[in-house]
């Protein structure tokens, strides 16, 4: 993944000037260099008491790409798996950004459980379905770790691999959304085996489509995901030339696969109620669910895109902990 900590412009005759800027981390110049900045453009600190442990592992060395684990440091029994991936519109995001480590600490201290939090290629560079592949490679590499010995001390030591959960914020629902379709099957169960997913949380998924929503009509210029920026993420990870209806950001566009004969395991899609994207999601759970798919909306009045990263000690953050616990408790069964 390309990277740069500043954001000066490349030298050149006449000179290049940007394009696209997504959130003051990514610039798109006018002759195709791309310049990231490592860091987000917000200043989070950590909140870190010391109850969770957690380590870098690589999970595709040949893409340099690399997750975060988390466990409580009194674990004493064999912890569900619960996948986290970061949002960012495909374009920008990270396992290391202090919004995805706060997070991901309270997800494992929470839930009790071992946390696993992968980065993916972003977009400009590296455009969809890029991200998908690599989101379905950590979940296979988790299912590598007991084949043959050898593999990671704390999975091995600690996971309890017939009771994993996939979950992701935004971008990362929509990778919830594909690798339940990857994996639900019988060809896609054996794959992951001897892992098993109990079920999927999706986010606030980043879903798209050229026909607009109420809730993208009326979302606010001011709004944390405005129509500018969801737009912007949509033309610079999408296959050039595709459109919202491309099947990797319209599951129910021309050419996405039919799902009715998916095996979807029992699914929640958290949508908030000042959420840009809250009507394509509740459209989408809607559909599932009509097709006798195992899918529930939990809808959090007044809650903007990426409430629980932006804040997760707020009371809205803690209700939604509680919500995805019961989810996790009672493998993968709704209130």
């Amino acid at each position: 993944m390309e990277s740069s900590e500043a954001a000066a412009p490349p030298a050149g005759d006449p000179a290049p000037h940007v394009v696209d800027e997504c959130r003051s981390v990514l610039f798109v110049y006018s002759d195709g260099t791309v310049v990231r900045r490592a860091a987000p453009g917000f200043a989070t600190p950590v909140r870190d008491d010391g109850s969770v442990e957690w380590k870098d592992a690589t999970f595709d060395a040949a893409r340099g790409l690399g997750l975060r684990l988390y466990r409580p440091r009194d674990w004493g029994r064999r912890l569900p798996v619960f996948f986290y991936y970061h949002g960012g519109g495909f374009c920008i995001g990270s396992r290391a950004w202090p919004n995805c480590q706060n997070y991901c600490l309270r997800l494992a201290a929470d839930l009790g459980a071992l946390v696993v939090a992968p980065d993916y290629r972003l977009a400009p560079e590296h455009r969809l379905p890029a991200a998908i592949d690599d989101g379905a490679a950590a979940v296979l590499w988790l299912a590598a770790q007991a084949r043959g010995g050898g593999g990671d001390p704390w999975v091995a030591q600690s996971a309890d691999l017939a009771r994993v959960f996939v979950s992701g914020d935004s971008a990362g629902g929509n990778i919830a959304h594909h690798l339940a379709v990857r994996f639900g099957s019988p060809a896609g169960r054996e794959e992951l085996a001897p892992a098993a997913v109990r079920g999927y949380v999706q986010l606030m998924p980043f879903f798209g489509g050229t026909e607009r929503t109420r809730s993208e009509a009326e979302c606010p210029d001011d709004a944390f995901l405005n129509r500018p920026l969801n737009d912007r993420y949509w033309r610079l990870s999408l296959p050039e030339g595709a459109t919202p209806e491309h099947p990797v950001a319209n599951p129910f566009g021309p050419g996405a696969p039919a799902l009715e004969a998916v095996e979807i395991a029992p699914t929640m899609v958290v949508v908030g109620g000042r959420d840009i994207l809250h009507d394509r999601a509740v459209d989408y759970a809607a559909r599932l669910k009509a097709m006798g798919k195992a899918v529930e909306v939990r809808d959090f009045e007044g809650q903007q895109h990426g409430f629980f990263t932006i804040d997760p000690w707020s009371d809205a953050s803690a209700e939604l902990m509680r919500v995805i616990k019961r989810f996790v408790d009672s493998d993968g069964r709704f209130d």
